[in-house]
């Protein structure tokens, strides 16, 4: 299985005991009391009585209506459908990026700067150019996400690819193997762990930009919810919907760490 060398340096000194779910469940409770200890020391006094949605209780109670709406999970799939798109989109064009920069010294001179520059560039700057570039506000949504992820996947394929022992790499040339046989049976499969964990890093990044990026025009998702639960004043509702951006999110990071331990392993082994 594949180890990250910092977390087995780690493990040398603190133990390698995994606390299993337990202490998950206990973090997660002790999260959930934070919230209520801080919200109630906040929206319970009178100058804040009007945001009172925002505690816990009001918070479940339109979260637990919301789920029985059509309307909810419309705006659920919605969301979904533009974070996987997006992400997908951005892993066709920034993993044969990353590997290109790795693998090849002098393409990584020409393209590391510019990449760099542009990982620098706020995403929701890009904003005014999408509505100018695309005739919809969907591909617009696409393109916002694309330019959030597409670098942290190039990046971190790009070590990934820099990580590979380089004894491998010898013994193929070695044995014959030119650039395309080494990219297809070394680099990839001994770069998939840093690219998996590119796509969790994008998961993260796609869900902080699609929520100001739904307020463009889109008559769905969950960004749309909360910018009509803002419009009316119905913060028990807003909360709700940042809630539920909070679940979907941990699930699918859950999913693809999943497949991180399913596809992770190290030669050394």
């Amino acid at each position: 299985m594949y180890r990250d060398p910092k977390q087995v340096g780690l493990n040398a000194v603190f133990g390698s005991r995994d606390f299993g779910w337990k202490f998950e469940v206990l973090g997660l409770a002790l999260f959930a009391l934070a919230w209520v200890a801080v919200s109630s020391f906040i929206f319970t006094r009178e100058q804040f009585s009007h945001f009172s949605g925002f505690l816990p209780g009001p918070t479940f109670d339109a979260l637990c209506a919301a789920v029985q709406e059509s309307k909810f999970w419309i705006s659920v799939f919605a969301s979904l459908k533009r974070i996987l798109i997006g992400i997908l989109l951005s892993a066709v064009i920034g993993v044969p990026i990353g590997i290109m920069v790795g693998f090849y010294p002098k393409f990584r001179s020409l393209s590391y700067s510019s990449i760099q520059f542009i990982r620098m560039i706020s995403p929701l700057s890009w904003m005014p150019v999408a509505i100018l570039l695309f005739a919809n506000f969907e591909s617009a949504v696409y393109f916002l996400i694309v330019m959030a992820t597409v670098c942290p996947i190039i990046l971190n394929t790009t070590i990934g690819v820099l990580n590979i022992n380089p004894q491998w790499i010898k013994m193929a040339l070695n044995q014959g193997a030119n650039n395309f046989q080494l990219i297809r049976t070394i680099v990839i499969p001994a770069s998939l762990p840093y690219m998996l964990t590119s796509l969790r890093l994008a998961l993260g990044v796609a869900w902080i930009v699609l929520v100001p990026a739904e307020f463009l025009g889109v008559s769905s998702g969950l960004g749309y919810l909360i910018n009509d639960a803002r419009d009316t004043m119905e913060y028990d509702k807003l909360m709700a919907m940042v809630i539920a951006i909070g679940i979907l999110g941990f699930a699918l990071d859950r999913v693809i760490q999943r497949i991180q331990h399913t596809f992770s392993w190290s030669w050394n082994e």
